[in-house]
């Protein structure tokens, strides 16, 4: 009798280690998911516009201050490209100037593309 309590035992004491272990990888695996969203990076920014006013708002300038960038410029043409890694500044003439990002791997080929278009011709 004592032999067949101890397996009981035994088999109860099994059964309720694998259902742990079952309930522990489930949890893990879901806590596992939201614990990577956390860590993945930042959160999207808000979609309205009250970071980039206080932004505005704390800039001095006495000249002109550039939209895109928030540059201090003494006319709108002069002001830089918010990305000038993949960014060309394309001067169009009369004070206006456009940011366009570049175009196939020659230099200028933005500007040229513009010049074409400007024409009729793209």
């Amino acid at each position: 009798m004592m032999h067949s309590w101890r397996q009981a035992l035994w088999a109860l004491l099994l059964l309720v280690s694998v259902a742990q272990a079952q309930f522990n990888f489930f949890e893990h695996m879901f806590r596992g998911d939201q614990q990577q969203e956390q860590a993945s990076g930042p959160q999207d920014a808000a979609s309205d516009s009250s970071r980039y006013q206080k932004n505005w708002n704390g800039v001095s300038c006495s000249k002109y201050t550039c939209p895109g960038t928030l540059a201090c410029v003494h006319f709108p043409h002069h002001c830089p490209c918010p990305h000038p890694d993949v960014e060309e500044k394309i001067e169009l003439g009369e004070g206006s100037a456009v940011c366009v990002s570049k175009g196939g791997y020659k230099a200028g080929e933005a500007a040229r593309k513009i010049e074409l278009a400007r024409k009729g011709l793209l």
